[in-house]
């Protein structure tokens, strides 16, 4: 192996950290949940709690455990504030995440016989 392919073992360890910090984030129910939820958009706390059941403290907790991440931003207006997802690689990783495990099962259609 040359020079050139050979893998630079400190980005690597430095990449690893980084996603191990997503991964660790993404490790609760709650927060997968919420996170889940942004893919599809801006929410204010309200419609979150609504549409993911969970119970406004926890939500509280957890919309700040996400924002010192750096996962979602917050935008106010009024006296709305709404959460999006602030991350590409958290958007990435729900995608994935979605296809894996949240979309229906593709079920062929029954073709009858002549």
């Amino acid at each position: 192996m040359d020079a050139a392919s050979e893998i630079d073992m400190e980005t690597l360890r430095s990449s690893a950290a980084q996603a191990c910090g997503l991964l660790k984030v993404l490790g609760n129910p709650d927060r997968l949940l919420l996170l889940c939820q942004l893919t599809q958009g801006e929410y204010c706390v309200g419609d979150l709690a609504t549409q993911t059941g969970i119970t406004q403290p926890t939500l509280s907790q957890q919309l700040t455990v996400l924002r010192h991440n750096g996962m979602v931003s917050t935008r106010r207006e009024g006296k709305q504030v709404y959460y999006g997802i602030a991350s590409p690689q958290a958007m990435e990783v729900m995608q994935v995440l979605y296809k894996l495990y949240c979309q229906a099962p593709h079920v062929e259609e029954n073709v009858s016989e002549p």
